[in-house]
C-alpha cells in the first residue's frame, strides 16, 4: 500500500511538472525573447612608440606615423608616443623594441651599431653636401632598402630613415675656433666614427644616452654635446650649454625600427599599413624638419644662446681632417665597407 501510494505520488509530480513545462512553452511561444548581447569589439592593438627627444623631428615623425597607421588600419592599431626617454635610456629602449615590450623606436642609427656595425655609416663626416641632399640619398630605393634591412636577425625591422639636421656642438663655455675644442669632454653618438672625429679634434669622446646629457652638462661632467640644434632646443640645453658651435661636419640622421616580435604577429594587411606609413612619413617629413631647424635657431638665441659659425680657415681644416674617416673606419669590415660604398653611390645618384 505504501509502495502504491508512492507510485501515485511520483506520477502526480511528473504530471504536474509536465503541465508546468507545457504552459511555459505556450507562454514563450508568444513572447519575443531578448537578443543575446553582441560580443564587444576587439580592443585596438597598442603600438608604443619611444624616443629620446622631445618636440623635434623624431617626435613629429611619431605624431604623423601614429596618425597614418591609425587611419589606414581603421582604428585597429592605436599609437602611444613616449618622448624624452620616458621608457628608459636609449639602450633600454632598443632592448625593449627587440623583445617586444616597445613596438617602435626611433633615433640616430649609431646607437644600433652594437647590433650591426653597418648602422654607423650614417656618421661618416663630409659625405653629405647639405641636409636636402642627405634626405634625397636616404630615400634612394637601393640604399634605403639595404639600410632598413639591417637588424632583421636581431629583432628589428626598419620602416623609416630621414635627416634631422647638421651636427653642431653646444658647450658650457664659448668656442670660437676649432683649436678651442682641444681637451674638452664632448658627448657623442655611440659609433667608432664619432670617437675618431673627436680624436682628430683632440677632444675626448664621451658616448652617452641622450637622457643623461643635461644632468652631465649641469654638473660639469662633460663640457659639451654634439647633436643637431633642434634636439638641443627641444631639451632646453641652452640653460646649461648656451654656446652653439656650427661645426656642421656631418648629418644627424634618424632610423625608425619596429619590433619584429610584434610586427610578425600582425595580419598581413596591418603589416603593410605599418611599413607603408613609415616610408610615406619619412619621405614627407623633411619639409617640416627644414622649417624646424630655422625655428630652432630663433628659439636658441631668444633664450640667451649664442651661435658661432666656423671661420673659412677652420671650415677648410675640418674638411681635410674629417674626409678620410668614413673610408678608413669601414675598411676594417667588408660588410660595413659595402654599405658605405652603397651610401656613396646613393649620394652620387641623388645629386642635383
Amino acid at each position: 500500500m505504501a509502495r502504491s501510494l508512492s507510485d501515485m505520488q511520483v506520477k502526480g509530480s511528473v504530471g504536474a511538472l509536465l503541465g508546468v513545462l507545457g504552459c511555459t512553452a505556450l507562454v514563450l511561444a508568444g513572447t519575443v525573447l531578448p537578443a543575446k548581447p553582441v560580443a564587444a569589439q576587439s580592443a585596438p592593438i597598442v603600438m608604443k612608440m619611444s624616443t629620446a627627444t622631445l618636440n623635434d623631428v623624431q617626435h613629429e615623425w611619431y605624431r604623423r606615423f601614429g596618425a597614418e597607421v591609425e587611419k589606414n588600419s581603421g582604428g585597429r592599431i592605436k599609437g602611444e608616443i613616449y618622448p624624452a626617454s620616458q621608457l628608459g635610456s636609449i639602450p633600454r629602449q632598443v632592448e625593449g623594441t627587440q623583445f617586444g615590450s616597445i613596438q617602435v623606436f626611433n633615433g640616430p642609427p649609431q646607437f644600433l651599431a652594437g647590433i650591426d656595425a653597418r648602422y654607423e655609416v650614417m656618421s661618416a663626416p663630409g659625405v653629405f653636401p647639405d641636409p636636402a641632399h642627405a634626405q634625397r640619398a636616404m630615400q634612394d630605393p637601393e640604399f634605403n632598402a639595404a639600410f632598413l634591412a639591417l637588424g632583421a636577425n636581431r629583432g628589428l625591422k626598419g620602416v623609416g630613415l630621414f635627416v634631422t639636421g647638421p651636427a653642431g656642438i653646444a658647450t658650457r663655455t664659448k668656442v670660437t675656433r676649432l683649436a678651442e675644442l682641444e681637451g674638452r669632454k664632448l658627448r657623442v653618438l655611440a659609433a667608432d666614427m664619432d670617437r675618431e672625429e673627436m680624436r682628430r679634434l683632440k677632444a675626448t669622446a664621451v658616448p652617452m644616452s641622450l637622457g643623461e646629457v643635461l644632468p652631465a652638462l649641469q654638473q660639469g661632467a662633460i663640457d659639451g654635446v654634439m647633436t643637431s640644434l633642434p634636439v638641443m632646443v627641444g631639451l632646453r640645453y641652452y640653460d646649461a650649454a648656451r654656446f652653439h658651435y656650427e661645426i656642421d661636419h656631418s648629418m644627424i640622421t634618424v632610423v625608425s625600427v619596429v619590433s619584429k616580435v610584434w610586427f610578425d604577429k600582425l595580419p598581413g594587411d596591418l603589416q603593410k599599413v605599418v611599413t607603408d606609413a613609415g616610408q610615406k612619413v619619412s619621405r614627407e617629413i623633411y619639409a617640416w624638419s627644414a622649417e624646424d631647424l630655422a625655428r630652432a635657431k630663433d628659439v636658441w638665441t631668444r633664450n640667451g644662446g649664442e651661435i658661432t659659425p666656423l671661420t673659412a680657415e677652420d671650415r677648410a681644416a675640418v674638411t681635410r681632417m674629417m674626409a678620410p674617416i668614413g673610408a678608413e673606419i669601414t675598411a676594417r669590415k667588408p660588410e660595413e665597407k659595402a654599405m658605405y660604398d652603397l651610401l656613396l653611390r646613393a649620394i652620387q645618384r641623388t645629386a642635383q
